[in-house]
């Protein structure tokens, strides 16, 4: 089944989707092996990765899509990604659409920020026209080769004009064809509640640690009514403490001595990243070629 299908089956199943965040390719492996389904990675959790800095539309469309393509690379589950604006117009769109389809992506969404975006729970957001988000969203629903790719809209309206605008607009860009939408930055359960019961299809539920929408488990955002919930961010923010730790440790003390129940095992560290499998595969190949090897030499022997 292409990941695309299993995605999207996932997301229309009666369970809500758990998907967590990850920021590069090895944690996107962990995170399957931990028995996620899908995985996904956000504008970010990527600039803070490539670049070190905040998420303010620093990353360009091909630096984001060649990112994707190792994290689809590095697993067989579905990865969600972020198509930032759509990085232009409708054209721009397109463009967007399939390289991020190429790039082995199941989904992504595109929002209706004004550009350069802004992380959607930092203040002074601006979202452009309803109607330029439309003509966003059809190209890329028009630009995709597989029907499966699944396409998310999301509005961050509610910041720039309240909640009524922000469900207005869920409600038009499901209409027009979006496949999962998503309200940025909800901050109460009630308007949770209303956003889930206002759209007629899947809604996404996006946790931030210390942000804006209220910290509710897998469980609770299903018992609202949401079809996915992600917490995106929390695996970079594991990260950044675990190597602020690290690094004063090591700072202090000049030896990684004292920390090792913290460290993964050099051998359980290969086994994660599938040293063995790797070796295996090159010996089979390896044996492969000395079998036709062999045949070659035989076979002037054979002739003679």
């Amino acid at each position: 089944m292409r990941r695309t299908t299993r995605f999207r089956l996932l997301v229309e199943a009666p369970e809500i989707l758990v998907m967590p965040g990850v920021h590069d390719a090895l944690g996107a492996k962990i995170a399957e092996q931990a028995g996620f389904e899908a995985v996904t990675e956000g504008g970010y959790s990527s600039t803070a990765t490539l670049l070190g800095q905040p998420d303010t539309s620093q990353l360009s469309m091909s630096e984001l899509a060649d990112h994707y393509a190792r994290i689809c690379d590095a697993v067989s589950i579905p990865v969600f990604g972020d198509g930032d604006t759509g990085f232009g117009n409708v054209t721009n769109v397109r463009r967007t659409t399939r390289a991020y389809e190429r790039a082995g992506l199941a989904g992504f969404f595109i929002e209706d920020q004004t550009f350069p975006k802004r992380c959607g729970h930092m203040p002074g957001k601006g979202v452009v026209p309803a109607e330029e988000m439309l003509g966003k969203l059809k190209a890329a629903l028009d630009a995709r080769h597989d029907p499966d790719l699944v396409i998310m809209a999301r509005t961050d309206a509610l910041a720039t004009h309240g909640i009524d605008e922000a469900i207005e607009r869920a409600v038009l860009y499901r209409d027009a064809g979006a496949d999962l939408v998503f309200v940025e930055a909800l901050e109460t359960a009630d308007d949770m509640r209303r956003v889930c019961k206002a759209v007629n299809g899947p809604v996404f539920a996006s946790i931030i640690d210390g942000g804006k929408t209220p910290n509710l488990t897998a469980a609770e955002c299903q018992e609202i009514g949401f079809a996915v919930m992600t917490n995106a961010l929390a695996p970079t923010y594991v990260y950044a403490r675990a190597m602020q730790d690290y690094y004063a440790h090591f700072k202090r003390t000049g030896s990684s001595k004292g920390y090792e129940q913290r460290l993964l095992p050099f051998d359980q560290f290969n086994a994660l990243v599938g040293l063995a499998a790797l070796r295996k595969r090159e010996e089979d190949e390896l044996e492969f070629a000395r079998r036709i090897a062999r045949r070659r030499r035989k076979a002037p022997e054979a002739a003679e």
